[in-house]
């Protein structure tokens, strides 16, 4: 499996609605998407203060495989979402991190 997490640093101006609408079109790719098992948003709730270097909200994906993974990766809607993620961060490309974790099946 892939989990795929993606962390966002949201400019201020970016109000809950939009980034409601941009969850919520990632989540719309599962069913048209094989192998895009699960996807997760939420709020940093760590209690580590300040060891998010303001990444603060974010989701993650888990896919079969890297080759669901790549599916995901060039689906145009899924682009068009990116683009919007990337026009809401503070600094574009810049305000967000993406790190894929490989894990293991049992």
């Amino acid at each position: 499996m892939i989990r795929h997490c993606v962390f966002i640093r949201f400019l201020p101006e970016v109000l809950t609605e939009t980034k409601l609408e941009i969850y919520s079109e990632i989540r719309s790719l599962m069913p048209r998407l094989d192998g895009l098992l699960a996807v997760h948003v939420g709020d940093n709730v760590s209690p580590e203060h300040g060891m998010d270097k303001g990444y603060s909200e974010g989701f993650i994906v888990d896919f079969r495989d890297a080759a669901a993974r790549d599916l995901y990766l060039e689906d145009p809607e899924h682009r068009q979402t990116g683009g919007k993620i990337v026009a809401a961060a503070i600094g574009g490309i810049d305000g967000i991190f993406v790190y894929d974790i490989e894990i293991a099946g049992d």
